[in-house]
């Protein structure tokens, strides 16, 4: 397995809105300040990745749209189209420089499955060990809504997590995160360091999208809020301004600041937490929610009391409080079907219900995380 590069590692995020000019075309301009922004703070040491939007709205001016299609197979038609342009956009500005790109492509189920996350995970850091500048995007040209990541604020929060970024850039078409006045409609001033992405802190979220795009100050936030829980500092900033890259591993005071949460967590648990795709969900009493939070403890099937949807062993769930609130994520050793014979069973009598035992946990310690 590659291991992580000793170099400090940043993601970049680039929205669709960031790269659209004001005739809506791609933004060359914007490209170069990028380009140049990844060319100095690599001259810092840093290694970098790139996750772009972008791909959908390229294909869109060439086939010839106004607005983004409805219709999923014409979204995968512009993005098929789109792409290779893009990435030769990028290509270019880059090799000015002297930089090497790499294109990759992501679904949401490279990243549910473990072992391609690992794959993931080890190209990625091949890629950076080397020098080379990885451009990620997710595939919307096989990408359906059961597989899709929704948007790429989500794909750069996971790509961060999955090869233990350092800092995770949002780069918006808006300077941060506003003071959001819901009665008069009007943004105030920039929030400039945010210590926890608490509900309040979310109900300031804009909902405004672009219109080429999917995602909005919403997605945003919960990115942020998926990273810094993963111990990873992340910074939303306004795109558009010239050298704001750089600016940003300066420490200038630009942007919304979101602090990492500590200690980090295993990569393991981060894929647990953060990367896996939940199949269902298990409730517990308080007393079980107490165990697991305070004492490090597995989850027994004593403290079920029931589960939903379907999963099966080795599953990702959800697990919530009497409350019906998540505070825990976790990988299951019995299946949704065998959970619901066993819930507030004694270890000792889940043999008896079965017919077999494969474990005396329903959720093992090293496989839960508290979120």
């Amino acid at each position: 397995m590659a291991q992580k590069n000793s170099n400090k590692t940043i993601v970049i995020k680039v929205g669709t809105s960031v790269l659209a000019s004001e005739q809506s075309t791609l933004d060359t301009d914007v490209l170069k300040n990028i380009a140049d922004g990844v060319d100095r703070v690599k001259k810092m040491g840093f290694g970098v990745i790139i996750v772009t939007s972008g791909a959908i709205l390229v294909g869109m001016r060439i086939i010839g749209l106004d607005k983004r299609p409805e219709y999923l197979p014409e979204v995968q038609a512009c993005a098929a189209t789109g792409q290779a342009e893009l990435m030769r956009s990028y290509d270019e500005q880059f090799k000015k420089l002297n930089h090497l790109t790499a294109q990759v492509l992501l679904t949401q189920d490279d990243i549910n499955n473990r072992a391609r996350y690992l794959n993931a995970r080890n190209t990625l850091l091949a890629l950076l060990k080397r020098g080379i500048v990885p451009i990620v995007n997710e595939n919307d040209t096989v990408s359906t809504e059961e597989i899709k990541f929704g948007d790429n604020d989500r794909l750069s929060s996971l790509v961060a997590s999955l090869i233990e970024a350092d800092k995770l850039i949002i780069m918006s078409n808006v300077d941060g995160l506003y003071r959001f006045d819901r009665k008069d409609k009007t943004r105030k001033e920039v929030i400039r360091k945010i210590h926890n992405v608490t509900e309040d802190i979310e109900m300031m979220a804009d909902d405004g999208r672009s219109r080429f795009g999917v995602g909005g100050m919403g997605t945003k936030l919960e990115a942020a809020k998926l990273v810094t829980n993963a111990g990873i500092e992340c910074v939303i900033v306004n795109g558009k301004r010239k050298g704001v890259i750089a600016d940003v591993i300066e420490g200038k005071c630009i942007g919304t600041l979101f602090l990492a949460r500590q200690p980090k967590i295993s990569a393991r648990k981060r894929w647990i937490a953060y990367s896996s795709k939940t199949a269902g969900k298990v409730k517990v009493d308080s007393g079980a929610k107490d165990v697991l939070i305070n004492k490090n403890r597995s989850l027994l099937a004593s403290g079920v009391i029931e589960c939903s949807g379907r999963f099966g062993v080795g599953d990702a769930v959800i697990i919530i409080g009497e409350d019906g609130k998540e505070f825990a994520r976790g990988i299951a050793n019995y299946s949704s079907s065998e959970l619901n014979k066993i819930k507030g069973l004694k270890t000792k009598e889940i043999e008896k219900a079965l017919g077999y035992k494969y474990y005396d946990e329903v959720i093992h310690r090293d496989n839960l995380v508290i979120l």
